[in-house]
């Protein structure tokens, strides 16, 4: 049996076992000291801070003004005015008329002049002459008849329009120059009535004048 290396082994053994004391004992003294800091700190004093609320000032008391005064001039005392005794002067002697038996003289009172007449109306005004040129729209002129006669003749008609067309004629005046033949006559205001009804456009209803003139050779 090998004595030296029992020593050996039993040497190592016990410098592992000194590491492990060593070591335990510098974790145990750290474990303590760093609890009893943890205590000391918990057992620090504590700063308690009190907050107080702001409260808003009370608004300052509103400022009265007051009335201006009143610069009127006080009024002026009351003077009584003085007692006067007046005496009513006494009443005169009342004097009568003498009465006079004459009567009084009458006026004599003109007679109003009686009024004079209303003014006549003024006439009426004449409605102006309407002629064929005023109302139509188409004329025409009469054919001169064939007759044996000369000479110059001129009629002047009213002609009387309804619904646009002549329904009749009236002759107010005619003159002939060259002798006044009933025949001629006739057949001239024949021509005048043909041409009127047949030739003559005036739209509506009229009565409107027209002169015809003729000159036969």
């Amino acid at each position: 049996m090998n004595f030296a290396q029992e020593k050996q082994g039993a040497s190592r053994f016990t410098g592992i076992g000194i590491v492990i004391v060593i070591h335990v004992l510098i974790i145990w003294a750290l474990a303590s000291g760093l609890a009893r800091k943890a205590v000391e700190a918990i057992k620090g004093p504590i700063d308690v801070k009190v907050v107080e609320e702001k409260v808003k000032p009370p608004p300052p008391p509103e400022k009265v003004v007051p009335p201006p005064p009143d610069m009127k001039a006080p009024p002026p005392p009351f003077v009584p005015p003085p007692e006067v005794q007046v005496t009513a002067p006494p009443p005169p002697n009342a004097i009568q008329a003498p009465v006079s038996n004459t009567p009084p003289p009458t006026r004599e009172v003109a007679a109003a002049p009686p009024p004079a007449p209303a003014p006549a109306p003024a006439p009426a005004p004449k409605p102006a002459k309407i002629t064929a040129g005023m109302v139509c729209t188409k004329m025409g002129k009469p054919e001169v008849p064939a007759v044996n006669w000369s000479g110059d003749a001129l009629f002047k008609v009213l002609a009387t329009v309804k619904a646009g067309r002549v329904s009749s004629i009236e002759v107010t005046s005619s003159q002939m120059r060259g002798g006044n033949d009933r025949k001629v006559q006739r057949a001239l205001i024949a021509a005048i009535t043909d041409t009127l009804q047949s030739t003559y456009e005036c739209p509506g209803d009229h009565v409107f004048e027209q002169e015809f003139q003729f000159r036969i050779e």
